[in-house]
């Protein structure tokens, strides 16, 4: 059969859908419920396109071709088809994409996936997931005042979390620190002065570093660590913990220079012309003035750009105080970050490395029949508090029983749920069709290979046909009828009845975070990245 795509022709066989032969032809028509291989039932209407002959839309996963058919498949009508398509899901929709602690941390920082490693004993993993988004784990244990703590779901069942605590426990141990810092480091010959060590160039020096380049530190003071050095007390920030979180920047290969007052005579003529890169970290603008560095200022009359980190010099970059003064060290620390990856964005490709969503499901708040749900995969009990004393913090078993407190209330598909990818890339606006009340979350996790969130599903019958080819004695099937049919294990039976050969399939299989894994975030390996390709999530290396 000869139909046309997007004004492009094509020859087709009989009983191929309009789905199929656009991908043949390289041409993206987006998705939740079709998966090859299985029994296509259009039920999420995401995949929607239009046929120029007729004038009608349908389903493109579940049409077969049809001679002489004239098929568009992106418009601003299907756009809007395909957005209220994801509203509707939406409005079905109960659970958080992310972790409302992990969204309230300046750095955004996934602690959830912390807890569930110490939790887990993995404490070497449990750091390096800290170490994606936060440089400085041991300072910033003593002196974060933890907003993600105030946002924590468990605050409305006793207690919130320890997070920060669990956080310097996490590089306590100076082994545990050094551990992985230099086995992948790769040299790329390139060269970036850090002027200030503070939380903000501390930070920046570290993800440089772990990106290859060549780093040097100047600090004027006679010592590094700039404000959080001078201006915390000892009984907040033990020095000691400060000198080793810096000693292990210099394990790195790091090079910090003290007693270093860099003029603008000497910016001009050693630092700008002997660097690839100059990133400005000198602190409190007020008081450290950025005059040195001859930075004029931008179109709006800024001199650092708060989104960029760029200055209007080519090659100059600036975070944390030199931009703003910042109230919390965690803010100076993942603006640091933002300078090194926009640092490393101007030398190379330009490509980002950042993944990011606007898009976010919330719940808000846990209802009271909700408690009973998440204290499923939680311990009972009010937050453990070192026997110690705070100054010394968690022994191991502490740790462990406190990480244990997490109700995992984020949704452990962040990156790869569907719904979420599409929602994002659509603009959906998830309250559009949401009712006067909300469903309560509920959570069937007695399963050892599997979490099932039912008011996570949309209904596409993926894990229905996936339980069937492992031939499942019972398997899922879909319960009810109308408006209450729900997929479920039939005969009353539970979920470790019903599933046995088929559970990682189904969580694989799921498009959205319904079902998934108990221990590991997406089954993926720690402390990876990913970002969106025209072909999907590339891994990157990690920062």
């Amino acid at each position: 059969m000869k139909i046309t795509i997007d004004n492009l022709s094509i020859v087709v066989a009989p009983g191929v859908t309009v789905y199929q032969a656009a991908a043949s032809m390289g041409i993206n028509i987006p998705t939740m419920c079709y998966s090859e291989g299985h029994t296509n039932h259009p039920s999420c209407m995401v995949c929607m396109v239009k046929d120029l002959v007729t004038g009608k839309m349908f389903p493109s996963c579940a049409m077969p071709v049809q001679e002489g058919m004239q098929v568009q498949t992106h418009s601003p009508e299907i756009r809007e088809i395909r957005r209220e398509a994801l509203e509707l899901l939406l409005g079905d929709h109960v659970g958080d994409c992310e972790a409302p602690c992990r969204l309230s941390c300046p750095a955004f920082m996934n602690i959830p996936l912390m807890n569930r490693l110490i939790a887990g004993s993995h404490f070497g993993e449990a750091l390096n997931i800290v170490r994606e988004e936060i440089a400085l784990p041991l300072i910033l244990g003593y002196i974060c005042p933890a907003p993600c703590e105030k946002a924590c779901h468990r605050k409305s069942v006793d207690q919130p979390v320890s997070i920060c605590m669990l956080k310097r426990f996490t590089a306590d141990d100076i082994d545990r620190r050094k551990e992985n810092l230099i086995s992948d480091l790769t040299e790329n010959g390139k060269k970036i002065a850090v002027i200030g060590s503070g939380p903000a160039g501390l930070s920046a020096a570290f993800y440089l570093r772990r990106m290859g380049y060549h780093v040097t530190i100047f600090e004027r003071q006679s010592s590094p660590g700039g404000a959080i050095r001078y201006s915390i007390p000892e009984e907040k920030l033990p020095r000691a913990a400060l000198d080793a979180e810096i000693t292990c920047l210099t394990f790195m290969g790091i090079n910090i220079l003290t007693n270093q007052d860099i003029a603008a005579k000497r910016f001009e003529e050693e630092i700008i012309p002997g660097y690839d890169v100059v990133i400005l970290a000198t602190g409190n603008a007020a008081i450290n003035s950025l005059e040195p560095f001859s930075l004029p200022p931008d179109e709006h009359g800024n001199l650092i750009n708060r989104k960029t980190c760029a200055t209007a010099r080519a090659g100059i970059f600036g975070c944390g105080g030199a931009i703003k003064d910042q109230k919390m060290a965690v803010r100076s620390v993942a603006q640091g970050k933002l300078a090194a990856i926009e640092a490393d964005l101007f030398l190379t490709s330009g490509k980002s490395k950042r993944i990011g969503f606007q898009f976010h499901s919330a719940i808000s708040h846990l209802l009271p029949d909700e408690v009973d749900e998440y204290l499923q995969e939680s311990h009972a009990g009010k937050r453990i508090e070192p026997a110690a004393g705070w100054l010394h913090g968690f022994t191991t078993d502490e740790a462990i029983e406190e990480a244990k407190r997490c109700l995992h209330c984020d949704c452990r598909k962040p990156v790869t749920c569907k719904l979420r990818i599409l929602s994002d890339e659509y603009k959906a606006n998830r309250k559009r069709f949401e009712g006067a009340a909300r469903k309560k979350l509920t959570k069937l996790v007695r399963h050892k290979l599997l979490v099932y969130e039912p008011e996570k599903c949309i209904k596409c019958g993926l894990c229905v046909e996936i339980t069937a080819q492992y031939k499942e004695e019972l398997g899922f099937a879909f319960i009810g009828r109308g408006f209450d049919v729900h997929i479920g294990v039939p005969m009353g039976s539970s979920i470790s009845d019903g599933i046995v050969q088929s559970a990682f399939f189904c969580a694989e299989g799921c498009p959205t975070g319904a079902l998934s894994f108990p221990d590991q975030e997406e089954g993926v390996e720690y402390g990876k990245r990913y970002r969106m390709t025209g072909s999907g999530w590339e891994k990157i290396g990690r920062l």
